[in-house]
Order: C-alpha cells, then sequence, then structure tokens
C-alpha cells in the first residue's frame, strides 16, 4: 500500500509534517514538485453568491421516473 506524507525539504534534509503508517525500515520515494507547479490557493466561501440558483421543486421527484418509484 502507497501512502502520502507532507514534509519539508531545506538544507539537504526532508522533514515529515505527517506520522508514516510504518515504524521500521523502508524504502521511500521522494517526489519534487515542478518549479514551475502554482502553489494551490484556498478557495472563498460564497465567491459564486447570486449566479448560482436552484429550482425550488429541486427535491420533488421527476415525471419521467414515476414507473420505478
Amino acid at each position: 500500500m502507497q501512502t502520502t506524507v507532507k514534509g519539508i525539504y531545506e538544507n539537504g534534509k526532508v522533514t515529515l509534517t505527517g506520522t508514516p503508517p510504518v515504524q521500521s525500515r523502508t524504502e521511500v520515494v521522494v517526489t519534487f514538485p515542478d518549479k514551475g507547479t502554482k502553489p494551490i490557493k484556498k478557495r472563498k466561501a460564497g465567491i459564486l453568491k447570486e449566479k448560482i440558483w436552484m429550482a425550488n421543486d429541486f427535491d420533488e421527484p421527476l415525471d419521467d421516473l414515476k414507473e420505478y418509484m
């Protein structure tokens, strides 16, 4: 099973910020993101307010599915 654990590379060492699921000596692979990769921005709540709407009868059964109910 593969597991991903975050860490920080600094001064030639990798310090894990999470706890790995193993306690014994284990082979690991460290993958560095491309330098051109932009960091993921946090999403703002409410950014689509008043741009998306739902019909008042959204939760009502559909006529097309009556025979299955």
